[in-house]
């Protein structure tokens, strides 16, 4: 049992070192493509400026760090299939509130949820926010921004968008 113990305790901290090296190195505009995207709803466009993140380890470090994100600016998180109801985002080291948009693989909303920072020193002490619904990508944008844009469920994220976006 003690083996075990010590096991369990060395791969821990393994695990958590990695984590916090990784945590230091937040994705940034400068080093993530940028794209044109467009938010549609009753055929009334709202252009937005994304990072595409389809990397794996991008995908991990999201906004983390960030301590801020430009009015009109989002993330976009691109996965290759679809992920299931359960799967979900969460906020830890990510400094500012965030509302996720969850997207099928036609870029329609099927669920949005609002986040707030996770204060915990450890991961294990920040919430996750599950989809509900399967989707295919997700988009990251400041919170409140969907409300303010009477952006909802059934509406669509277009990107790039590259001058398609209705006014």
């Amino acid at each position: 049992m003690k083996v075990l113990t010590t096991l369990i305790s060395a791969c821990t901290l393994a695990l958590t070192g990695c984590g916090a090296a990784e945590a230091g190195k937040s994705n940034t505009p400068e080093t993530l493509p940028q794209v044109q995207a467009c938010f549609v709803t009753q055929g009334k466009g709202f252009p937005v400026t994304v990072e595409v993140v389809s990397e794996s380890e991008d995908r991990k470090k999201g906004l983390m760090g960030r301590n801020h994100l430009a009015e009109n600016a989002g993330m976009v998180f691109e996965y290759q299939e679809q992920r299931p109801a359960r799967y979900g985002f969460w906020m830890y080291k990510t400094l500012i509130p965030l509302d996720i948009a969850f997207l099928d693989e036609s870029g329609v909303i099927v669920s949005i949820r609002h986040m707030l920072p996770c204060t915990s020193s450890s991961s294990s002490g920040c919430p996750i926010y599950p989809a509900g619904k399967p989707f295919r990508n997700a988009v990251e944008m400041n919170a409140g921004y969907f409300k303010a844009h009477h952006i909802d469920e059934g509406d669509r994220l277009i990107w790039p968008s590259e001058g398609t976006c209705p006014p």
